[in-house]
């Protein structure tokens, strides 16, 4: 097997994942993942990520008390969020939607139950940890680049280990309680959230998987 044919067996396996079982992952194995994911090439190799880890009761703790803000709190994001989806990009978007919703059964314009599917992202989805995402302000949208890059390459490393992943942007919709809650510098901002674990393969959420565009969909050749 050529290395490019090991890759894509990676890739092919990560998805994002809905469902967690209780296990957790013991810390050599995330050790692993995250020294696998510091290999990603960053801006004058900057690697301006930083990675707090909630596991246990720490991540049982996390997963209550932002639940309970965003129910009546206001989303306050570091970064401004997207202006917003049109085109190719709004009909990703729905299309993934629609699948996750047809896979938990839940009926189109059935706004309560889409909502309260919405929710999980608060309770982490289950997971038995958590890694928030961090970037110095002063390097702007080049420091969020660079680390996207990183938790890329964390959901790899995590799907190699036979770890499930699903990167979060919706916690850093709550940047403010997340920083209040991990002590986490103000000169920093909160990119996204990682939740992972083991997945539950039973789940309906986990029983579907979105399609990505072709090569011919994102080139365009100039010879």
């Amino acid at each position: 097997m050529t290395h490019i044919d090991t890759l894509n067996a990676i890739m092919d396996t990560r998805h994002s994942c809905r469902a967690f079982r209780p296990d957790p992952v013991d810390r050599a194995t995330i050790e692993t993942i995250v020294a696998t994911a510091q290999k990603v090439p960053s801006w004058c190799n900057a690697q301006p990520w930083q990675v707090t880890i909630a596991s246990g009761a720490a991540a049982d703790r996390f997963r209550e008390a932002l639940y309970a803000h965003v129910m009546t709190a206001t989303p306050a994001p570091d970064l401004d969020w997207p202006e917003k989806y049109q085109g190719v990009y709004l009909d990703r978007r729905r299309t993934c939607g629609f699948q996750l919703y047809s896979a938990m059964g839940i009926e189109k314009g059935d706004r309560p139950a889409g909502a309260k599917q919405m929710m999980e992202n608060y309770r982490l989805f289950g997971a038995p940890h958590v890694a928030l995402i961090t970037a110095p302000k002063e390097l702007g949208p080049y420091g969020a680049m660079d680390s996207g890059g990183f938790v890329a390459a964390f959901t790899l490393a995590a799907a190699a280990q036979g770890v499930a992943t699903v990167p979060q942007a919706a916690i850093a919709a709550y940047a403010p309680m997340v920083r209040d809650h991990f002590g986490l510098p103000d000169d920093r901002n909160l990119l996204c959230a990682i939740s992972f674990g083991y997945a539950d393969p039973d789940h309906p959420a986990n029983s579907f998987r979105t399609e990505r565009a072709t090569p011919a969909d994102v080139i365009d050749w100039k010879d």
